[in-house]
């Protein structure tokens, strides 16, 4: 555009091109990072531009184009060889080999590739000091990295399988654009198309940059991609609106052309247009942690931390014990290493998989695994308007005749309508709606129930048509049988001007005229000198008090937010218009006055009948939604109270006004509870402000945003410290759903880029649905807390016996492919069980999780696996091993500082307590004997655990035991311990021995003790909420 182009706005993309050296020094002297901020705040503002308001001389001057000829070809050519194609940049997209990368290095992937380093570290050492070194490290080390590997590989392969449904989305349908250069017009590409371009533009095409129109006849274009208003709009030649989105001479890059045509000349392109703003606005925001990754790196955060205390803590216990630098190491890595529980990864990947795809049963679809969770933690839900909270499509929700307001169809298949045919003026409005209407049903739809059927035609027009028909239908008629035998002579179609629709028809009886009018009802009542009431023509003066009537009527069908049509008749004089008479449009020679009101129908885009239970869920579970539209105070607010965002109670500044008969500005903030608030009004607004209104409203209405504003107020709540879940369609939506904390796109009526910005779908675009992610999402967070527990509460029977080991110097009682057998095995199937526990009955009554208080992992989980079960746990173990090893002569007091004998494996005459000699190889079968019956034990008790984990407040007697994924993993874990125990072979190749029948039963009464203790400790939860035992212990 130049720098002679570019003055039509107030501010700059780039910079200006007779800056002086200074500036531009100071510009090359920016960080990219501060250049992108600042990029970011310049977007974030609103768009300010004149080119809509200066006149067309100045406009043909700047972009040195004609409003007739358009450029000429070497013009063009200039322009565009310094503006470049039309199209928008598309956004940066990580390359794959990356996304693979952070799967297999990030989060939690990490601890598990510190431990295998570890444990190859550990054997490099082993290796340097001993001829024949134990390959348990080895083992583990090669473990840890085929789990990392396996698990990443999952998570990346889910994330790609969302992505390429993403990809399915898109319909890249190349578009074509008529412009007119040197006076010829010829059809291009639309990206061929640059600034002083001037463009037709007819109904059905998609506006191909943002332009001002030179001329138009019945225009007509969609901004619901931009606005969020589901009414196509009017547009014309005059500047009617400082703020360029609401003048009508403008019309803007990728919206809807409904019907009409137009000339234009193009004054912004690719990404300087309104559209390329948001969308670069969008792909400018950087994504924030995922609640659950920052939960699981403060998870990796204790476990490390534990870890490596303890680890410390032994290797310097070892110096004064006597043992030696490398052994001394050797214990540092091996206790670090039993610290790590190997199958938790893939417990939560798997669990958070589960729910993906339950969810996705449920109509919402996860782009990314960790917003299965986020969702969850919600607190605050910015939801629009169309197509989410309301079904997208305009339906006639009242009639207004004989003086009565009366209900309309607006749900297929349901009935609630309350007029019929039988009415005479009923009858008569019905006629007209039929007659003065351009709308008409798509071919084969006979099998779709009538409010559903595709129509040709403006949604207001396709409104009527199916309120019609479905009259119709009820007296055995069609709308188009009607129209048949009503015969069209003329007609004048609607403009913006006039406000009405007329058209005049030939009567069944073929002996005279009628005449039908709808538009606006102030507009159609002045043209009106009489009413129909009752089938009969009544006189109606200006003073009459049918009019005082008809007054009150509009107003309250007004305040529901419905958009309102009069509706009036007349029958042609025979004599004056006989049948055959050649009527005139142009040069009207056909009555528009004294004609007869019939009456009112009101539209509006009714609330989808789910979403009123799904507000109202959302406020029990302590979750505020807040209503951000593009659309109108009066109808947002009215769709607000109807599916109760804004409760029946609330008052807002102008219903306490209203009611005290006072001025809003002396209405008191205390009177008021619930606010709707103007675009225009929150543009004038300081953060701070904005942070006080959000801080003293729970019940709050956005109208009439822009995509900007949207950012702001998503910003400002995330500023108060909640967690923000937005929900949008259109193009204007995706900033604010990539700023979100869990951005949720439509995927019926959502545009691609706000696909692409979402993290999550929703495939039936039911607000409902939402609240279903909410109540998964919630229920993922307690059982992956509940994987947690029942997996960490092993860590201390698996740790415990390598301290012993070192401490007290007895034989080890549990070896590291043992550990295994637990982490990778006996545990996996129980931990992901937890994954389908149902909800306990409080899930949805509760407030939202606080982030800081309310942690995946906390202390008092900790204490009650390590210090609690877990203590228990160990003591079954070591007891199974201290009566094996007494069976077998060795008391636990000889067992003490017998490590060093023990492990000698020159040492063939070891004495037990009854002075028999006992070989090294003899010892070391009686060992391994010892870790079979020490992992059996761990097995046992872990029935119990997993039964206790089932609930964190409820008794199970409660809960119940329906859970069969868990039940099965119970029966299943202890069929792998017993087939580890008795395969043939297994003792050569994993050194797994087989036990006798009575080595299984010392663990059973832990067991017992494990899920009497647990159900006490939850006992005195439920009895004294708030009390110490909730204090100390409730996770």
């Amino acid at each position: 555009m130049g720098k002679d182009g570019m003055q039509g706005f107030t501010y700059n993309s780039q910079p200006a091109v007779d800056s002086d050296e200074e500036e531009g020094d100071e510009f090359k002297k920016l960080t990219k990072k501060e250049q992108k901020r600042e990029d970011v705040a310049d977007l974030k503002k609103e768009m300010d531009m004149d080119w809509h308001r200066i006149e067309w001389s100045e406009v043909c001057e700047k972009l040195e184009t004609d409003t007739e000829k358009g450029l000429t070809k070497s013009k063009y050519e200039e322009v565009f060889a310094r503006e470049g194609p039309n199209c928008l940049t598309p956004p940066k997209t990580t390359p794959e080999w990356i996304k693979f990368c952070k799967q297999m290095f990030g989060g939690f992937s990490t601890l598990l590739w510190i431990g295998a380093i570890l444990c190859f570290s550990a054997y490099g050492i082993q290796c340097s000091k001993y001829i024949d070194p134990p390959e348990d490290n080895v083992y583990l080390g090669a473990v840890l990295t085929f789990v990392v590997v396996v698990t990443g590989i999952f998570s990346y392969y889910q994330e790609a399988k969302s992505a390429a449904i993403m990809d399915s989305f898109k319909k890249m349908v190349p578009q074509k654009a008529i412009v007119i250069r040197d006076g010829s017009p010829q059809e291009v590409a639309a990206e061929q198309l640059t600034i002083g371009d001037l463009v037709e533009i007819s109904g059905g095409d998609k506006i191909p940059a943002d332009v001002r129109i030179v001329s138009c006849a019945g225009f007509k274009v969609d901004n619901s991609s931009l606005t969020g208003e589901s009414e196509p709009q009017s547009r014309g030649t005059e500047c009617t609106d400082n703020n360029p989105i609401e003048t009508k001479n403008l019309a803007f890059f990728s919206t809807n052309a409904v019907e009409g045509t137009c000339r234009a000349i193009v004054i912004t392109c690719g990404d300087h247009t309104v559209m390329g703003r948001i969308a670069s606005l969008a792909s400018s925001l950087g994504s924030d942690q995922t609640p659950i990754a920052i939960e699981i790196e403060h998870f990796i955060h204790i476990i490390s931390g534990v870890a490596v205390f303890l680890g410390v803590t032994f290797f310097f216990l070892a110096f004064i014990l006597k043992y030696g630098f490398l052994e001394a190491v050797i214990f540092l890595i091996g206790i670090i290493v039993a610290n790590v529980p190997e199958g938790l990864l893939a417990t939560v990947t798997v669990c958070l998989t589960l729910t993906a795809k339950r969810m996705a049963k449920k109509n919402c679809l996860v782009k990314n695994l960790e917003a299965v969770e986020t969702l969850g933690s919600t607190s605050t839900i910015c939801s629009d308007k169309t197509g989410t909270l309301t079904q997208n499509r305009m339906t006639v929700a009242h009639v207004w005749y004989d003086m009565e307001i009366k209900e309309g169809d607006t749900l297929p298949g349901q009935k609630t309508r309350k007029f019929e045919l039988s009415e005479p003026t009923c009858a008569a409005l019905i006629r007209i709606a039929s007659l003065c209407n351009r709308a008409y049903f798509l071919p084969d739809q006979d099998q779709v129930e009538i409010l559903n059927k595709d129509c040709k035609g403006d949604a207001s027009e396709s409104a009527l048509l199916k309120c019609v028909e479905l009259v119709w239908k009820d007296a055995g008629k069609d709308t188009e049988k009607v129209r048949e035998e009503h015969e069209k002579v003329i007609e004048i179609p609607f403009n913006s001007t006039n406000k009405y629709q007329v058209s005049v028809h030939v009567m069944p009886d073929r002996e005279q005229h009628l005449l039908v009018m709808k538009g606006a009802p102030e507009r159609i009542l002045d043209r009106c000198s009489s009413i129909l009431i009752d089938g009969e023509v009544k006189e109606m003066p200006p003073d009459s008090e049918y009019r005082t009537k008809f007054n009150d009527s509009y107003m309250e069908l007004g305040g529901m937010g419905e958009r309102v049509l009069g509706f009036c008749h007349t029958f042609l004089d025979a004599k004056e218009y006989p049948i055959g008479y050649e009527f005139n449009n142009e040069e009207v020679d056909f009555p528009l006055e004294n004609l007869t009101f019939v009456g009112l129908m009101a539209m509006i885009d009714p609330p989808r009948p789910s979403v009123p239970e799904a507000v109202g869920k959302c406020k029990s579970a302590g979750i505020k939604v807040i209503m951000v539209t593009g659309d109108h105070p009066i109808t947002a607010a009215a769709i607000a109270r109807t599916v109760g965002i804004i409760s029946k109670e609330s008052k807002t500044v102008d219903d306490v006004a209203k009611e005290k008969g006072i001025p809003i500005e002396h209405v008191q903030d205390k009177d008021v509870n619930a606010a709707v608030v103007h675009g225009s009004k929150l543009k004038e607004m300081e953060a701070d402000d904005l942070d006080v209104l959000l801080q003293n409203h729970d019940e709050i209405v956005f109208a009439r945003t822009s995509p900007q504003q949207k950012l702001i107020i998503v910003e400002a709540f995330q500023r108060a410290g909640q967690i923000v879940a937005v929900t949008g369609d259109g193009v204007n939506d995706s900033p604010a759903l990539k700023k979100a904390d869990i951005g949720i796109a439509m995927g019926i009526a959502g545009s691609d880029v706000s696909k692409e910005a979402a993290d999550m779908i929703l495939l039936d675009d039911n607000f409902a649905s939402i609240v279903t992610g909410v109540e998964e999402g919630r229920l993922i967070f307690d059982n992956l807390k509940k994987s947690i527990a029942y997996t960490l509460t092993s860590n201390i029977p698996e740790i415990s016996p390598f301290l012993f080991f070192i401490m007290l110097s007895i034989p080890l009682p549990l070896g590291t492919v043992t550990i295994l057998f637990i982490d990778l095995g006996t545990d996996l199937w129980p931990a992901i069980s937890l994954a389908y526990e149902k909800a306990e009955s409080d899930i949805m009554n509760r407030l939202p999780r606080d982030p800081i208080k309310d942690r995946l992992v906390n202390e008092r989980l900790i204490s009650v696996s390590y210090g609690q079960i877990g203590m228990i746990q160990a003591t079954a173990g070591f007891f199974t091993y201290f009566v094996i090893m007494a069976e077998n002569g060795f008391r636990p007091s000889l067992l003490i500082g017998l490590r060093a004998q023990w492990d000698d494996m020159y040492n063939q005459t070891v004495e037990d307590s009854y002075g028999q000699q006992w070989s090294y190889a003899d010892r070391k079968t009686l060992e391994y004997t010892c870790h079979s019956a020490f992992f059996v034990s761990i097995v046992i008790v872990q029935w119990a655990d997993v039964i206790i984990c089932k609930t964190r407040k409820l008794s199970v007697f409660q809960q119940g035991m329906n859970n069969w994924v868990l039940n099965t993993g119970i029966i299943f874990e202890t069929c792998l311990a017993a087939f580890m125990c008795y395969t043939p072979g297994l003792d050569k190749a994993l050194r797994v021995f087989p036990l006798r029948f009575w080595w299984w039963l010392p663990a059973l009464p832990f067991s017992a003790l494990i899920w009497v203790y647990d159900e006490c400790r939850r006992y005195i939860l439920r009895k004294y909420p708030g009390g110490w035992v909730e204090r100390e212990t409730y996770y």
